[in-house]
């Protein structure tokens, strides 16, 4: 008789001991899902955040580039300005006395 609780005893023991070793294995599976998954978000964060970065650097340096060719085309429209201006006179009298000859 004592055999036999002692069998049983060693079954339900067994059984515990399965039974906490499932359970266990589930905490750590969920314990390792989280963790899992705050990497994941923290690496989308640091992602989201080294782009926005980028685009804020390729801004500046867009708009840098837009004041460098506007001034640029200004000096450029100066410059057209000041030859046209230089030859004008020349230009205007060269037309008048094409049109007062007969």
């Amino acid at each position: 008789m004592e055999l036999i609780k002692n069998i049983k005893k060693a079954e339900t023991d067994a059984k515990d001991i399965i039974e906490k070793a499932k359970a266990d294995a589930t905490e750590l599976m969920q314990a390792a899902k989280v963790k899992q998954s705050e990497a994941l978000t923290a690496a989308q964060q640091k992602r989201k955040t080294a782009i926005e970065d980028a685009v804020a650097v390729a801004e500046e340096a867009g708009s840098e580039e837009v004041e460098k060719l506007k001034a640029a085309a200004d000096e450029h429209r100066r410059q057209l300005e000041s030859t046209a201006k230089g030859k004008m006179p020349s230009a205007v009298a060269k037309v008048v006395e094409e049109l007062k000859k007969p």
